[in-house]
């Protein structure tokens, strides 16, 4: 996958100067990899791109420099563990022309103490959060990126099948997760979650998975996802030991009408809440609007959950390329759960859903 990360650095350039915001800085994260490509080992000691109108450097601790100047060709100020960042700050300030800055734009995942160091460095200067900017252009994704979502999706897929392959009564939700973990790694993938929850437990739509046994007459819940490539994947399915009831089919057909609904009003110049409503809706009028708790759906791309939300309030227009996922739930408490999750990707005329697995019931046998 090719990337041009300096064209990517020249937009947010261009959209500091619309914003009237002398600089952006950025610590190692999802963000500097959007960025550079690359990240140096985040840990206490305070590491920043900067990019302003005069140009972009780093602020790198001595430790990582060395490996920081294989990945990266900025200018770079370092400094020692005895030193401190202050003075090697000032002097990447100067460099930059940003010392006088009276506002500066901090990414929100930004550790509170390297906050406020650019604060005090920089005399003051209001900081304001990133997401105008930053998140403006990472929900927008490129082809290469959609195509790193589709290979992430595959493999999430595959996890899929081999987790459900394997499902029998007696096995704990730990070792199931542990099946779909080892299938991601096993492919040249990161597993980043593995929600495994059973019977009762599928009603926590967050479950821990932890040793309780699988058992017939009871439905299971995966919800998984991983990393390839830096692109997340994240996909929810159901399975049934033994034949699922009828209160149970039900409950999982709203869920499967609500997605449905949603895929179907999905397109450019739509406000995200309309997506959300169109879940909501159904799930209302089936009678279990109460057991609905969370959003529709989350953006995704080098992080698992990022913007846009898919919530009944958020006005956002969707413009083609965006890419979140739609997730509806019923969730009754001490009873059962059932969530349906897709990715998509906004379209000229429509979505696109990512996965290529089949939302109805798994069922195995007892």
């Amino acid at each position: 996958m090719t990337i041009d990360f300096a064209a990517r650095r020249r937009r947010v350039r261009d959209a500091l100067g619309d914003a009237g915001v002398d600089l952006l800085a950025v610590s190692p994260g999802d963000n500097m990899t959007y960025l550079l490509g690359y990240r140096p080992h985040p840990d206490e000691r305070p590491c920043f791109l900067i990019i302003a109108a005069g140009g972009e450097g780093m602020l790198v601790p001595a430790l990582n420099a060395e490996e920081v100047r294989a990945h990266v060709d900025l200018p770079m100020e370092t400094y020692s563990d005895a030193e401190g960042p202050a003075a090697a700050f000032d002097r990447l300030a100067a460099a930059l022309g940003i010392g006088s800055a009276r506002t500066a734009m901090v990414e929100e995942p930004m550790r509170a103490d390297f906050a406020l160091l650019l604060q005090e460095r920089l005399g003051g200067a209001t900081l304001r959060l990133a997401a105008p900017v930053l998140a403006a252009l990472r929900m927008r994704k490129r082809p290469e990126e959609i195509e790193a979502l589709q290979r992430a999706a595959a493999m999430a897929d595959e996890a899929m099948r081999v987790a459900l392959a394997v499902v029998r009564s007696g096995m704990t939700e730990r070792e199931l997760a542990r099946v779909v973990e080892e299938a991601f790694m096993s492919r040249g993938a990161q597993s980043a979650f593995a929600i495994v929850a059973s019977g009762p437990h599928a009603a926590y739509p967050h479950h821990q998975p932890g040793s309780r046994v699988v058992q017939a007459g009871e439905p299971l819940l995966f919800d998984i996802g991983g990393g390839l490539d830096g692109y997340q994947s994240d996909i929810t399915r159901m399975a049934f030991v033994g034949e699922p009831g009828e209160e149970y089919l039900t409950v999982h057909e709203t869920v499967e009408r609500a997605v449905r609904a949603a895929l179907e009003v999905i397109r450019p110049g739509v406000e995200a809440r309309q997506v959300d409503l169109a879940a909501r809706s159904v799930i209302e009028e089936a009678g279990y609007g109460a057991y609905f708790t969370h959003r529709t759906g989350h953006g995704i791309g080098l992080t698992g959950h990022e913007p846009p939300y898919i919530t009944s309030t958020n006005d956002l227009i969707l413009d083609e390329g965006m890419a979140f996922s739609v997730e509806p739930g019923i969730y009754l408490p001490g009873r059962f759960g059932v969530r349906l999750e897709e990715i998509v990707v906004v379209t000229g005329s429509g979505c696109r859903v990512l996965s290529e697995l089949s939302r109805d019931v798994y069922v195995v046998s007892p």
